[in-house]
C-alpha cells in the first residue's frame, strides 16, 4: 500500500457551481488509478459534491477531514480527503448562469486552497473551471484569477499563464488585454523572463532537456522591418540574451519565428514550448490542436497551479456531457509539478 506521506498533496477544487467543474471532478476521482499520482485532498461543498457525483452517474467514497492540514498525515492515499465547507447556498446557483454567489463561492475555496499552500499543508492545487465574470460580480478586482493568485501569495517577480497541449507548452507576453495594446507590452525583458519561466517550468515537469521557440510579433517576423520593427528592435535582442547565459542543458532557446509556421515546428518535435507575443497567437493554435486536452499552468507562482484551459461550458453544464481529458491532464501536470515543488523545499530545509 502506497503512503500517503510519499505523495504530493493536491488539492482538487470543484470550480464554478454553474459549470461543468462539479461533474468534471467526479469523473476524475471516479478513475482508479487517480489517487496513485497524489495525495488528493478535495475542497468543496457537500452538496455541490454530491452533484457532481449524480451528473458523472459515479459514487465515490471519500475520507472527510477536519482541516487541510490533516490531509499530509492521513494514513493512506487510496481515498480522495474531502474537506467541505459552506461557500454558496443551492437554490443561488443556477447551471448556465454567471452569478456572483457562484463567483464568490470560487475565490473563498481557491483563498482557502493559497492559505494551504502558504502553510506548507498542499504541495499544488487543480482547480475546476471557474468564470472570470462571476468572480468579478463577486469583487474581484484582477483582470483575471493569476493576477489575483500572485497579489495573494505575495509575488513580486514576473508571471505569466502557461497552456499547455500534451508535450507542448506556451507562454505569452501579454494576456487579458486589448490586441491594440499588446505592442505595448513587449520589452526585452519581459520576453527573457517568460522564456526562461517557462523553461525551467517544463524541467520541473519532467522534460530533460527542452527546447523552446520564440514567435513573432509581426506577420512574415516583420519582413525585415517593411512590415513592423517589433523583431528587430525587441525580439531579436532578447533572444540574442537568453543565448548569450549559461543553462543546465544546451541550447534551449532559438528564434523568432513568424507565428503562421512555429506550430508546424513544434508537431514535429523540434520544440517544446513557444514563447508568443499575445494571447491568441498561441491559444488559436493550440485549442485548433487539441481544444479536450489543454490545460492552463499558472507559472511563477511560489506552488504549482493548472486547470483544464477550455472553462466553464455553460452551454452543457447539468447536462452529464463534460469530458474529463483535459481536467485528466491538468491534474497529472498538479501532481508531477507539486512533486518537484516538494522535492525542493525539502532540499532548501536540509
Amino acid at each position: 500500500m502506497t503512503s500517503a506521506s510519499s505523495l504530493p498533496v493536491v488539492a482538487l477544487t470543484l470550480g464554478d457551481p454553474a459549470g461543468i467543474g462539479p461533474e468534471l471532478i467526479a469523473k476524475l476521482l471516479a478513475r482508479p488509478d487517480a489517487t496513485t499520482h497524489a495525495n488528493i485532498v478535495l475542497i468543496g461543498d457537500a452538496w455541490l459534491w454530491e452533484e457532481g457525483q449524480r451528473l458523472a452517474h459515479v459514487s465515490i467514497e471519500v475520507e472527510p477531514i477536519g482541516s487541510l492540514a490533516d490531509a499530509r498525515h492521513r494514513r493512506s492515499p487510496d481515498r480522495p480527503a474531502f474537506f467541505a465547507v459552506d461557500t454558496v447556498e443551492q437554490s443561488d446557483v443556477v447551471y448556465g448562469e454567471a452569478r456572483a454567489a457562484g463567483g464568490r463561492s470560487v475565490l473563498q475555496v481557491l483563498d482557502r486552497c493559497m492559505d494551504a499552500t502558504i502553510e506548507g499543508n498542499v504541495d499544488a492545487i487543480c482547480f475546476g473551471p471557474l468564470n472570470k465574470h462571476a468572480m468579478k460580480l463577486a469583487g474581484l478586482a484582477h483582470e483575471d484569477e493569476l493576477h489575483h493568485f500572485a497579489e495573494y501569495l505575495g509575488v513580486k517577480h514576473y508571471f505569466c499563464e502557461f497552456n499547455t497541449l500534451g508535450d507542448l507548452w506556451t507562454a505569452r507576453i501579454s494576456s487579458h488585454v486589448p490586441l491594440k495594446e499588446a505592442a505595448g507590452y513587449l520589452n526585452v525583458e519581459r520576453i527573457v523572463q517568460a522564456a526562461e519561466l517557462i523553461y525551467r517550468s517544463l524541467l520541473d515537469n519532467g522534460v530533460e532537456a527542452p527546447k523552446v521557440a520564440i514567435a513573432a510579433f509581426n506577420p512574415h517576423g516583420g519582413d525585415g522591418g517593411m512590415c513592423g520593427r517589433e523583431e528587430i528592435e525587441v525580439i531579436v535582442p532578447a533572444v540574442a540574451a537568453l543565448q548569450a547565459r549559461e543553462w543546465p542543458t544546451a541550447a534551449p532557446f532559438h528564434g523568432p519565428f513568424p507565428a503562421d509556421t512555429i506550430f508546424l515546428k513544434a508537431q514535429a518535435g523540434e520544440y517544446q514550448a513557444i514563447v508568443t507575443m499575445y494571447h491568441d497567437q498561441g491559444q488559436i493554435a493550440i485549442k485548433l490542436m487539441g481544444f479536450s486536452r489543454g490545460v492552463t499552468v499558472q507559472g511563477g507562482l511560489p506552488v504549482p497551479i493548472t486547470t483544464p484551459a477550455h472553462g466553464t461550458a455553460y452551454d452543457i453544464a447539468g447536462l452529464g456531457q463534460a469530458d474529463v481529458g483535459a481536467t485528466w491532464q491538468a491534474f497529472l501536470i498538479a501532481c508531477r509539478m507539486g512533486a518537484a515543488h516538494r522535492r525542493a523545499l525539502a532540499a532548501i530545509r536540509a
